[in-house]
């Protein structure tokens, strides 16, 4: 398999998408392609989810320190570094920042519009601006999106099957997230439109 054919296999391996060929990129020679990992918690806090992608990387034929480069930083719980990490990425020149949630990855898309972004668990793509839309998101963000603002009422219709004499509920959220505020405004107005 040629240098260019891995380089893609890759890049669909993390993107689902050969739309960002490193090739095209300008590789300087010798230099691997890099995964600039973008950590929400530490590296203790995330070891199983490295562990996996770096074994996935392996079984493709991709070899931290030989065949792929993996830059990892983390932001320690605190939201307030993921622009830092960005611009970090974005000065490195990383192939593909790879991202956990939602804010992670809107901080990776301001940073830049050229660098392919993968994200995984990102809430309401649309509704928080990363993508255009699911058939046609446009722009460098790709990847995996477990919540929308319609699962908010599901949970509540299916919480009241669960707990039938529920009458009050609260919930704990980190209220910086645009993708909580706006579940939770969602579910509470279609709640209260209900007879």
């Amino acid at each position: 398999m040629t240098a260019k054919m891995k380089r893609r296999k890759f890049i669909t391996l993390l993107g689902g998408t050969a739309a960002w060929p490193l090739a095209a990129r300008g590789q300087q020679a010798g230099k691997l392609p890099t995964i600039g990992f973008m950590g929400a918690s530490t590296p203790a806090g995330q070891s199983d989810m490295v562990a996996a992608l770096v074994q996935r990387l392996r079984e493709l034929g991709w070899i931290e320190g030989r065949t792929i480069a993996i830059e990892y930083r983390w932001a320690e719980g605190r939201d307030e570094r993921y622009s830092e990490i960005a611009a970090d990425f974005v000065r490195l020149k990383v192939d593909v920042i790879l991202t956990h949630g939602t804010q992670a990855t809107l901080a990776a898309k301001r940073a830049t519009s050229t660098i392919p972004i993968v994200a995984t668990v990102v809430g309401d793509p649309v509704g928080s601006g990363l993508v255009t839309s699911l058939a046609r998101p446009g722009g460098n963000v790709t990847g995996l999106s477990i919540v929308s603002p319609d699962m908010a009422t599901k949970r509540l219709e299916l919480l009241r099957e669960v707990v039938p004499t529920l009458r009050r509920l609260a919930v704990l959220l980190h209220d910086e997230n645009p993708v909580n505020v706006e579940e939770m405004s969602g579910s509470s107005s279609r709640r209260r439109t209900r007879p």
